[in-house]
């Protein structure tokens, strides 16, 4: 009986989706092209922060003790910078 009751309700609900879905406005379709083609890459950040280098001697090491060196900066400058120096180290 439960079902007997609930089976018009059902058939009353799905028509009055269907009412709702060609009252509504549809959404515009994009064009395919358009939605494959790439996000715009952001512009590169002016601000960046240069390469750092600093080297740090401390006042009771003696002269023969090269100290600590701090490189800041981006990861890529950091790398070419160490890999710089390790050419210089080389030579």
């Amino acid at each position: 009986m439960a079902t007997a009751f609930l089976l018009p309700l059902t058939h009353l609900y799905a028509s009055l989706q269907a009412l709702v879905a060609w009252i509504a406005p549809r959404p515009a379709r994009r064009d395919r092209a358009a939605a494959r083609a790439p996000a715009p890459r952001p512009a590169p950040c002016v601000a960046a922060k240069p390469l750092r280098v600093v080297r740090v001697l401390e006042p009771s090491a003696p002269r023969t003790v090269a100290g600590r060196m701090v490189i800041s900066g981006r990861l890529a400058d950091v790398c070419a910078e160490l890999d710089r120096l390790a050419a210089l180290e080389g030579r």
